[in-house]
């Protein structure tokens, strides 16, 4: 006899009943959108309309391959509709994506009914069972990639999604599930996971989507963990139509990227500061244009494009082995160059950093290593960056920052701190800057040498980097003028700025004992001889903060805030203990 769900989920199927909704994945980096995910539901009113159940009950009354390709078809009925140049994630269980009527049925003849091309598909692999053939289900996936179609691994870390399939799928976006996203912003441990998977997915050119995203503390985390796109209620919830997202989400995500940017980084930091914008060519381009532009031409790479989105890189000495071999000319000059293009190069954000690509250039394939890196603005072909310009200017980079930093502690030098100062002079934003000055430091390296001292002076760089980062995530610097003087600034409110001196204060009252002896450490003083030569007592070495907040345009120059400081750390030096004084500028107090 047919139970109740089975009598409703083939009425479902006898009718076509499903409502087919669409959920936006957006860029967490400008705001754009990349795509939606296609979401089937049962009828409004019916015992199966949550597509929990509905699939439920199709696996149980064997009829999950007929449920799907009604999925299917009424998701790609619908997304004629779409931008062409967004895509389409259709979710596909293993077992059927390797089976010959599925293959039928996303044929390009099918798709072309539909004004819909196999470049905006995207497979979204739900392993709602397991994959018992690693091999065959390998060979089905490259099938569909070679015609052009993309693969995605949904809910990974969960039931089967696990690095064995990742390993043997190789997507082209992972789709991390919402039990890592929930409350990331709280989670150290859900951090370091996610921040395993962006660097993963930076050094092997997959794309990191992060579903389930509820809260703005969350979407904030992820994009400070450098997460590519995300979905989720909090960005938009699915809509029977192609919705965008509100401009308060937009506005939100550009504010998280401003903030990841550190206004204190002078040199040039992303890769679009170094890409050429040379031309791109349509994926329709005749082969013979693009050799006869190599041939005119000192370059040696060009993106293919589809209405301004890369879909592809020709490498001229790719281009030339193709021609080369046995009916090469005959069968490839006259046709389009995106049948022997590289479909999956290296594609890269404009903000990406140049250490970041630098990474992900040197990790490919060696076969592709001196491939271009295609940049991207907005999604669209912006330019390329040669193997050559990356390395030349790493290399470049790296010997002038080195004639910037302390050899002693590594940070920023005196030619640094003064931009920064003149940058906050220049800005209109309120800073809180400290000047730190250890207390009777000289009369510790006389009494125990100057090796020690050096470890002291480690230490003390160390605590204040530490802090400076956890108080100020973006917006932070730290600099070391010289000997036992450091400054610091940090872009945020003067109660944060007070809870920094405190935490600086009792870090380096707590781990500067460990450099005293027992003697010394017990009596609370070093008994040493003065600069007259008149033997006296001395504090143990202590750390003093001269503090000034506030809007520093009021200041005309960086010397200004020199006297200013000093001033300040000298009231700040009364005490024998460590100590801090902060002078509030826009208070004039």
């Amino acid at each position: 006899m047919e139970s109740k769900d089975e009598i409703e989920l083939q009425k479902i199927l006898d009718t076509k009943n499903i409502t087919t909704v669409f959920q936006p994945i957006v860029s967490l980096k400008d705001a754009s959108i990349v795509g939606y995910e296609a979401l089937s539901r049962g009828p409004e009113n019916s015992t199966l309309h949550l597509p929990v159940k509905l699939f439920h009950a199709a696996e149980v009354f064997n009829k999950i391959w007929e449920l799907e390709l009604l999925c299917r078809k009424k998701a790609i009925e619908r997304a004629n509709k779409i931008d062409k140049n967004k895509l389409l994630f259709i979710n596909v269980d293993p077992k059927i994506f390797k089976d010959e009527r599925f293959k039928s049925g996303f044929t390009r003849d099918f798709l072309g009914k539909h004004n819909m091309s196999p470049d905006v598909i995207i497979f979204e692999i739900t392993e709602k069972t397991a994959i018992e053939d690693y091999k065959d289900f390998k060979r089905a996936v490259d099938n569909y990639v070679d015609q052009g179609y993309k693969i995605a691994i949904d809910d990974m870390g969960t039931g089967y999604s696990g690095l064995k399939t990742l390993m043997e799928t190789k997507p082209h976006y992972i789709k991390i599930d919402i039990s890592f996203i929930r409350d990331i912003d709280k989670d150290n441990f859900k951090q370091e996971l996610v921040k395993t998977f962006v660097t993963l997915g930076q050094s092997t050119n997959m794309n990191i989507i992060a579903e389930g995203i509820e809260t703005e503390s969350e979407l904030a985390k992820l994009i400070e963990l450098g997460v590519c796109s995300g979905q989720g209620y909090f960005l938009q919830r699915p809509s029977g139509t192609f919705l965008d997202i509100s401009e308060d989400i937009k506005t939100t995500i550009v504010k998280y990227n401003k903030m990841k940017t550190n206004r204190f980084q002078f040199e040039k930091n992303c890769i679009g500061d170094i890409a050429k914008q040379n031309p791109d060519f349509q994926s329709t381009t005749q082969a013979k244009e693009v050799k006869k532009f190599f041939d005119t031409c000192n370059i040696t790479g060009v993106c293919i494009t589809n209405g301004g989105y890369p879909i592809g890189l020709m490498m001229q000495h790719d281009l030339d082995y193709v021609l080369a071999t046995q009916y090469g000319i005959s069968v490839f000059l006259k046709r389009p160059v995106s049948l022997i293009m590289d479909s999956d190069p290296t594609v890269v954000d404009y903000n990406t950093s140049i250490s970041d690509v630098s990474k992900i250039a040197m990790a490919r394939d060696y076969k592709k290593i001196y491939d271009y890196v295609i940049v991207t603005k907005e999604g669209k072909y912006y330019g390329i960056v040669t193997i050559k310009d990356l390395l030349e200017y790493t290399l470049e980079f790296e010997k002038k920052h080195a004639k910037n930093l302390n050899p002693l502690t590594g940070l920023p030098g005196n030619k640094i701190i003064n931009k920064v100062i003149d940058n906050i002079i220049h800005s209109h934003s309120d800073f809180f800057v400290i000047y730190a000055d250890l207390n009777n430091f000289k009369t510790y390296n006389d009494t125990y040498g100057f090796e020690n001292g050096d470890k002291v002076l480690k230490l003390t760089a160390e605590i204040i980097e530490k802090q400076v980062k956890k108080y100020s995530v973006y917006n932070g610097f730290v600099g070391h003028i010289g000997g036992d003087d450091f400054v610091c600034v940090i872009e945020n409110d003067i109660e944060k700025g007070r809870k920094l001196c405190e935490k600086i204060i009792s870090q380096f009252d707590a781990k500067i004992l460990d450099f005293f002896n027992e003697k010394d450490k017990k009596n609370g003083y070093i008994e040493s001889f003065d600069r007259k030569g008149n033997k006296d007592v001395f504090p143990l070495t202590s750390i003093a903060l001269g503090c000034m907040y506030g809007n520093f345009s009021k200041l005309k120059k960086v010397d200004d805030i020199g006297v200013y400081m000093s001033k300040i750390k000298k009231k700040a030096k009364k005490s024998k203990n460590s100590n801090y004084v902060i002078y509030n500028i826009n208070l004039n107090e």
